[in-house]
């Protein structure tokens, strides 16, 4: 039987376009490989649809969801955990004397006849995509990702206040010691942290009280208030998984803790700091499989985008990303360097952490304790014959000055600064002690951004604003699509009743023309600057954030909060 090209179902029944197809197909004669995970990895179609079309071509069935919890446990009890997560495939149940096996790739046969073999049955295949193949052996084989699921399922029912609460006051002074609720209260942060995709955990001790709040989508929300007389242990546990010195309580400490919650590696970065009603933790949660953004997904439209793609593939100079901390600057470096990573380029970065591992990309942590700073770090950069370097922040002369060096013989710089707008970063390289010739002569662009909530899509409610409203971001009614009506938060269980899901960026792209540079040479204010860019058709953060505001992906209350008032 003649079977239909996968390619061309995914055409036919899954939205692919014919020219990415094409695109793809042109990859596979020089790069083999699978069609379908070309066409994933170009971003062309998800993954779920190839493994639907798979389904189609060869008549088997596709499984939406896993019932984890009716796994037979006599099926999965032979079969290696190592061996379920290397092939992806994971034996459910029994029909008829065979065994139904979950697979992400049916054309393993390999692996099937594996599971066979082990088994001692005849197996058929039920597909899925490898993500919730993976969830699914995670739920059945580790111990630790069933606890964590049992834990989410004692918050569905009793949240986290009833689960502090639950912490009584001992019996008997002795009892003290058994910290178990600790554990229990400390584990169940963690994983609703992650559930409701927290960037970080405070634990805020005061006068009477202790106050635990998550940031979402950068904003804080407190969460529970554990008894006072807990505050002590609660720090401790938190200590003792950093690897800190429980003992001192004087002096601020860092830490990092590993863990893995429902088959998510989550890295934490722990700091610890002494206050007037004991020491105060801030942990930021980085999910370590986490996928890297493309430029495309950060919010760049239209001539921003094009004119990023065109600033990166430049052969030399620096490309300034700044920003106030947490607005994403890493996030749309990552994103940059992952366009242009190529085996003919040579690229290294110097960061204060590593927070994403990149294939092919040579990084670098600093730690200041043995003198690896920014500046020792990048000087030792141009011994190693780079084409590209990232520069986590320019903090200071030294490290401007060697970047600047850099830039002038034949590298591409990337870094970051704490400014509120472009025009700002160069005054401030200016004011660090760099020679304006110098500033002038190595840049050639500034990305200044920040980071919007954008409202959540399923519970969104169209309205038609005042022109109070409009005018407050500088927005006409007449830029206002048609039927002229714009988006604001309502509240739903997906987006936690905040009304938002997800960020997206807003920015402020300054491209350093001769105009520009001659406005340095003559040591001119930011605001001269900022006035001679925007002649020149450059949109300020607030200009960009109101046209994301009447294409509908944020409100104006989100980008009231995070521009401040444009200099005019």
């Amino acid at each position: 039987m003649n079977r239909k090209p996968i390619g061309e179902i995914l055409v036919e029944s899954y939205g692919l376009a014919r020219e990415k197809l094409e695109e793809a197909i042109e990859i596979q004669k020089s790069k083999p490989g699978r069609l379908g995970e070309i066409l994933v990895s170009l971003k062309a179609v998800p993954e779920e649809s190839v493994a639907r079309a798979l389904c189609d071509q060869l008549g088997l069935t596709y499984l939406d969801e896993v019932a984890v919890e009716k796994v037979d446990p006599d099926l999965v009890k032979d079969i290696p955990i190592n061996f379920a997560k290397q092939f992806f495939v994971l034996p459910i149940e029994r029909v008829d004397g065979s065994c139904r096996v979950l697979v992400a790739d049916p054309l393993d046969l390999a692996a099937l006849d594996g599971v066979a073999a082990i088994l001692k049955a005849r197996v058929g295949a039920v597909v899925s995509t490898k993500q919730k193949v993976t969830d699914a052996i995670n739920a059945v084989y580790d111990k630790r990702a069933r606890q964590a699921e049992s834990v989410m399922d004692d918050l569905e029912e009793a949240n986290l206040d009833d689960i502090a609460h639950e912490l009584e006051e001992p019996e008997d002074l002795l009892d003290a010691s058994d910290e178990a609720p600790i554990i229990r209260l400390v584990n169940s942060l963690f994983a609703q942290a992650v559930k409701e995709r927290a960037s970080d955990i405070h634990i805020e001790p005061f006068e009477k009280e202790i106050v635990v709040r998550f940031r979402i989508d950068g904003v804080l929300y407190e969460i529970i208030k554990p008894p006072k007389r807990f505050q002590a242990s609660i720090i401790s546990r938190v200590k003792i998984m950093a690897g800190l010195n429980i003992a001192e309580k004087r002096l601020p400490q860092d830490g990092r803790i590993r863990i893995k919650i429902a088959g998510k590696d989550i890295d934490v970065r722990v700091s610890v700091i002494p206050t007037a009603h004991g020491e105060r933790v801030v942990m930021r949660l980085l999910d370590k499989t986490g996928v890297l953004l493309n430029m495309s997904d950060l919010g760049l439209m239209d001539e921003k985008l094009s004119g990023m793609r065109e600033l990166i593939h430049k052969s030399h100079g620096i490309i300034l990303v700044t920003g106030p901390t947490g607005s994403g600057k890493t996030t749309t470096l990552y994103a940059a360097l992952t366009e242009i990573n190529s085996p003919d380029l040579n690229i290294l970065t110097v960061e204060d952490p590593i927070e994403y591992q990149i294939k092919g990309i040579g990084q670098m942590q600093v730690s200041p304790k043995i003198g690896l700073t920014f500046a020792t770090g990048l000087r030792s950069f141009l011994r190693q014959d780079p084409d590209v370097i990232l520069v986590g922040e320019i903090r200071d002369l030294e490290t401007a000055e060697i970047a600047i060096q850099a830039s002038l013989t034949g590298h591409l710089v990337f870094s970051t600064l704490h400014t509120n707008d472009s025009a700002t970063s160069l005054t401030r390289l200016v004011d660090m002690g760099v020679q304006p010739f110098l500033v002038a002569s190595s840049l050639v662009g500034i990305l200044a951004q920040r980071l919007v909530r954008t409202v959540c899509p399923e519970c969104r409610e169209p309205y038609v604003p005042s022109d109070a409203e409009i005018g407050q971001i500088g927005l006409r009614r007449e830029t206002i699509p048609r039927p002229g009506f714009i988006y604001r938060p309502k509240g739903c269980p997906k987006c936690l009743s905040t009304g938002y899901t997800g960020r997206s960026g807003i920015y402020e792209m300054m491209l350093i023309d001769e105009e520009i540079q001659a406005l340095i040479l003559k040591n001119a204010d930011s605001n001269t600057i900022k006035r001679a860019a925007q002649a020149k058709g450059m949109l300020t953060l607030r200009e960009d954030g109101a046209q994301k505001v009447s294409r509908g992906m944020t409100t104006i209350e989100e980008v009231m909060r995070v521009t401040q008032e444009d200099i005019q």
